[in-house]
């Protein structure tokens, strides 16, 4: 089928079954199409608990589409590629969780969303980028346990007056940035505001006029009286501002950027999933019920 055959099948599609199709920011945009939402994993998060559909068709890695499958464990939750998977929340599991916790018995345990369910279910509370810092403080402990991502950890560490011990993982897509790319495009935009992603390295964060998640950065690109912006995060983003705000100059940081992952969903598997009703996600009932705890904890305080 054409592209315009893909899209409106899609459409008939999620009349019939009684779909919604979420989708994060870094989808490609032929995705994003057809999406009834589009957001960040905080808006996501908070939109998956409260959507009537019978069918949630989850754009994004598998543990986003496990998270909203926790928040509506009656509902049919699909991922249109099953492979579609976030190489850091794989970087930790819950046995490793329960080992942590033995050495740190007195710790707060925080994990960034980007985890998959069984370490959910591990841990006191969940965060995003976009609330990360809220998060922590919110505990009454003074030392805090913070996992998988190392250098959101870093940024935190920098915005409270917790003892943050991270976890040694990290988003393969924002390591890639190197400081000096930024350096030298900072050098040749001067008049550039540079937005950066909290995932990024340290070296890169402190080159930022503003640390932001990626719903931060598009309002922030809205908002702002600037014409020019250096962005470091995942191009899929930076395609999205160039469609939203064409009269606006959105510069690549330099590497491709791009979450591989991510780009495996595409239109035709998202019609395909529809279609077929695949693939359905999962998650064990002991398992969902104490992930599903430490997410709505965050979201109380969000």
């Amino acid at each position: 089928m054409e592209h315009r055959e893909y899209v409106e099948a899609v459409e008939r599609l999620k009349k019939e079954r009684g779909a919604v199709v979420l989708a994060h920011n870094y989808q490609l945009q032929e995705v994003q199409e057809v999406a009834d939402f589009v957001g960040d994993s905080l808006e996501l998060a908070r939109l998956s608990s409260r959507v009537e559909a019978d069918v949630i068709v989850f754009a994004g890695v598998y543990f986003m589409a496990e998270t909203a499958k926790i928040l509506n464990p009656g509902k049919r939750v699909l991922i249109p590629e099953i492979e579609a998977r976030c190489p850091m929340a794989d970087m930790v599991n819950a046995a490793t969780v329960r080992k942590w916790r033995e050495k740190y018995p007195d710790a707060g345990f925080v994990a960034y969303v980007n985890t998959n369910a069984d370490v959910k279910a591990e841990v006191d509370i969940i965060c995003t980028s976009a609330n990360a810092v809220k998060v922590v403080n919110s505990l009454p402990q003074t030392r805090i346990v913070f996992l998988p991502d190392r250098n959101l950890a870093h940024w935190v560490s920098l915005n409270t007056h917790k003892e943050i011990i991270p976890y040694p993982g990290y988003c393969h897509v924002h390591m890639d940035f190197s400081p000096e790319a930024v350096k030298a495009l900072k050098r040749k935009h001067p008049d550039a505001e540079v937005l950066v992603h909290p995932e990024a390295r340290p070296e890169v964060v402190e080159m930022a006029d503003r640390v932001l998640s990626t719903s931060g950065m598009l309002n922030y690109v809205k908002e702002s009286p600037s014409r020019k912006f250096i962005v470091v995060t995942e191009e899929g983003l930076l395609e999205m501002m160039r469609k939203l705000y064409p009269h606006k100059e959105i510069i690549s940081p330099g590497t491709p950027g791009i979450c591989e992952d991510m780009k495996r969903i595409s239109l035709k598997s998202v019609y395909l999933s529809l279609k077929d009703m695949k693939y359905e996600v999962e998650v064990p009932e002991e398992v969902a019920l104490r992930a599903k705890r430490a997410i709505e904890k965050m979201l109380e305080i969000t």
